[in-house]
C-alpha cells in the first residue's frame, strides 16, 4: 500500500472519530497524540502524569491535544468509568512500566501494571454497549528469545526473562484470553469488540529523555561534552523511527475496524533486516550525524540480563495490512538527532514536520 493511500485511510477512519489513549503522556503516546491531531480525531488520554523535565507530552502542549486524564491504569474503576463516558470507537493501550532495568528494582509494580492494567481495560471494554476497535500495544521482547538470527514470527512461543519482557507476554496472553472468551471475531456482529496486539521493535524519535535507553543517553551525552558510556555494544536490536509503529498501531485500528474478523489478531511492526543493527552501530552512525561527540564501551558482567540479539519478521503486517517501513536506520536517526537540535524553537511544529514528511 502506497503511503498516500495509507494517509488517505487513516483520515477516513480516524477524522470526527472518538480515540482513547491510555499511555499518552509517555513518549510514544505523545507522538500518537500529535498524529491523532493532523487526522482531525476526538482524543481522551489516561495516563500517570508526565515523568521528568524536559518531558515531550509537555513541550508540545498536550492538554491542548486531548482531554487528559492524569490517572493510574491500576484503578480499574476510574479507567471504566472514563472509557464508558467517552464511549470511544477506537482505544489504544499504550500505558506501561515500559523499562527492562527498572522492572528489575520494581517487579511487581511492573507486573500490575502490565499485566491487571491490560486486565481492567479489556474488561472495561467487555462492559462497553458499542462498536470498539482495540490495539493492545506489547512490545519485542514477549517473545522466548532463543538469541539466535532467526527473526521471530507472530505465532511463535511467548516468554521473557526480566519481569518486563515476562509481563508484557502475559498481557498478550491475556488479550488472547479476552479474544477468544468474550470478542471471537466470528462473533463481531453480536459483540461487536474488535481485539488486535502489536509487538514493536525498539523505537527511538525526538523527544525521549527516558533513563536507560541508547539515544536519550547519547543525546545528553553529546549536548554536554561528555563521553557516553555504551553498556552493551554488540546488542542487536530491530531499531526504528517512532513514527512508523505509531502509524502501524493506527493502520492495524483502521483495517480491524473495516474487517474484524480478519485482522483481531496479533501483528509484528519492526523495521527491514538491513536495519537490526548492533548499539555500537548506531552510535557511530549517530556520532556521524551530530559531527562531535565521544564513547567508550563498559561492560559491566554484573548488570542485569539483557536481550543480546532480538530481530522481528515483519511480513505479515506487509502482506496483510500493506504496512511497510518508510524510514531506514539512516533517515531514522537523522530524523530524530535532527528533532533533538532544533526543538527549542517550537516542540510542536517540529514534530508536526516530520508528521508530515512521513505521511507525505
Amino acid at each position: 500500500m502506497e503511503i498516500m493511500e495509507i494517509k488517505q485511510r487513516l483520515l477516513d477512519n480516524y477524522k470526527g472519530k472518538k480515540v482513547f489513549v491510555t499511555g499518552h503522556t509517555g513518549f510514544k503516546g505523545s507522538w500518537m497524540l500529535a498524529v491523532l491531531k493532523t487526522l482531525g480525531a476526538e482524543v481522551k488520554g489516561y495516563a500517570l502524569a508526565p515523568e521528568g523535565s524536559p518531558n515531550l507530552y509537555e513541550l508540545i502542549d498536550g492538554d491542548k491535544l486531548c482531554a487528559s486524564i492524569l490517572a493510574d491504569i491500576r484503578h480499574k474503576e476510574k479507567l471504566e468509568e472514563e472509557i464508558h463516558h467517552f464511549q470511544p470507537d477506537f482505544i489504544f493501550h499504550m500505558a506501561a512500566q515500559s523499562l527492562v532495568r527498572v522492572s528489575y528494582d520494581k517487579p511487581v509494580e511492573t507486573f500490575e501494571t502490565n499485566v491487571l492494567g491490560t486486565t481492567y481495560l479489556l474488561e472495561a471494554v467487555r462492559k462497553l454497549n458499542k462498536q470498539c476497535s482495540v490495539v493492545v500495544v506489547t512490545t519485542d521482547k514477549v517473545y522466548e528469545n532463543r538469541e539466535t538470527w532467526d527473526a521471530y514470527k507472530e505465532d511463535e512461543p511467548l516468554g521473557g526473562f526480566d519481569p518486563y519482557s515476562s509481563s508484557k507476554a502475559a498481557a498478550e496472553i491475556v488479550t488472547a484470553s479476552y479474544r477468544k472468551s468474550f470478542f471471537k471475531p466470528d462473533h463481531y456482529a453480536t459483540h461487536k469488540k474488535a481485539i488486535a496486539s502489536a509487538r514493536a521493535g525498539n523505537v527511538i524519535g525526538g523527544g525521549d529523555w527516558a533513563i536507560d535507553r541508547i539515544i536519550p543517553d547519547l543525546v545528553r551525552a553529546f549536548s554536554n561534552d561528555e563521553t557516553l558510556i555504551v553498556r552493551n555494544p554488540e546488542s542487536v536490536r530491530p531499531w526504528q523511527h517512532v513514527l512508523e509503529p505509531v502509524c502501524g498501531y493506527l493502520l492495524l485500528g483502521a483495517m480491524m475496524h473495516q474487517s474484524p474478523e480478519k485482522f483481531a489478531t496479533a501483528f509484528n511492526f519492526g523495521p527491514m533486516e538491513a536495519d537490526n543493527l548492533r548499539v555500537k552501530e548506531l552510535v557511530e552512525k549517530s556520532l556521524k550525524i551530530w559531527v562531535s561527540g565521544s564513547y567508550k564501551e563498559l561492560v559491566d558482567k554484573n548488570a542485569p540480563h539483557e536481550a543480546g540479539l532480538l530481530r522481528l519478521d515483519i511480513g505479515k503486517a506487509m502482506k496483510e495490512l500493506g504496512w511497510k517501513p518508510r524510514w531506514n536506520s539512516e533517515k531514522a536517526l537523522e530524523m530524530t538527532l535532527n528533532w533533538y537540535k532544533n526543538y527549542k524553537a517550537d516542540p510542536l511544529i517540529i514534530t508536526e514536520n516530520q508528521i508530515g514528511e512521513y505521511l507525505g
